[in-house]
Parts: structure tokens; sequence; C-alpha cells
């Protein structure tokens, strides 16, 4: 019987330099891969029979603005079978994409086009990349932080009542 092993340990054993930096708090673990890796990385976690993280709970992305790589995508994982749960974050610079990983856990086809929307973090290799929550005539990507926070257009602001008044 093989013995289970941490899954941080197995990451930085299997590779190596692409495991950037590791976090615990709470008991939580926050593992960084270089980008490139990350398709690879999440395969090894679903499929190694040691941690089997088969459920993609969530997929987010956070905008650090001002720093060179000024994106982070973060991957939220469970395994079923076990109850653990793990978190893995890549970071990208501004006009840099990212693989997908809606094959993988198909959890993920809607996860990544609301980053893709909110965000502008582009995907690659994703069936479907498109907005998700906005209009596809919205300029822009609301979450980012240098987006203005009253909108492009806040000299005209939105009002239901006026919506509404003027269709009826």
């Amino acid at each position: 019987m093989s013995m289970v092993r941490n899954p941080v340990e197995a990451l930085q054993e299997s590779f190596g330099d692409a495991i950037r930096k590791v976090e615990e708090f709470r008991g939580e673990i926050s593992v960084t891969v270089d980008k490139s890796k990350i398709r690879e990385v999440m395969f090894f976690l679903r499929d190694n029979g040691n941690f089997l993280y088969d459920m993609l709970i969530d997929l987010c992305g956070v905008d650090y603005c001002g720093d060179a790589q000024r994106f982070e995508i973060v991957y939220l994982l469970r395994s079923s079978r076990f109850g653990n749960r793990i978190t893995i974050k890549a970071r990208l610079q501004e006009n840099e994409d990212v693989d997908t990983v809606m094959d993988i856990w198909m959890a993920a086809d809607w996860l990544e086009r609301e980053v893709y929307d909110v965000l502008g973090i582009k995907f690659n290799n994703h069936s479907d990349l498109r907005r998700i929550l906005l209009p596809d005539e919205f300029v822009g990507h609301p979450l980012r932080k240098d987006f203005p926070v009253q909108g492009y257009d806040f000299e005209k602001p939105f009002s239901v009542q006026l919506e509404e008044e003027s269709n009826g």
C-alpha cells in the first residue's frame, strides 16, 4: 500500500522550480505555480491516487495593480475521496494569457469566462471565451483596479426608474 504524502512535497518533487511559493494559513495550503506548468500541475493533482483533487470549487482572479506580475489566477480544489482542499495560484503579467483547465474540470467553463469578462484575462484554448456577466458592447473590465469607480459614462448614470418610464 502506498503511503499518502503531503501534496506540497509531491509537487515540489515533481515540478521543482515551477513551484514558486508555498503558504499555509489555518491549515489551508496555497501553492503558487509557474503559469506555464498550470495544466501539468492540475492533471497531477486530479489524477494522482494519493490526492485525487477531482473538484474545482472556484476559480477567480486578483488584480495587484502596479506589480510586475499584475494578475493572479486562483484555483480552489477539493478531493471528494479524502476531503482535502488546496489552493493553486499562478501570477501573470498585464497582457499574458493562461491555459484553460476547462477540459480538466468542466466547472472551469463559466468561471474562466467570468474572470475574462471582469478582469480581461484570456484563457488559451477555451472553447467559448466571451462575456458572461456584461453586455458584449461593454467597454473595459470593471474589476481591474484602474477601472474608473463611477464607470466611463458616469455623466449618464443608469436609473431603473428612468429606463422604465422611457419604455412605458
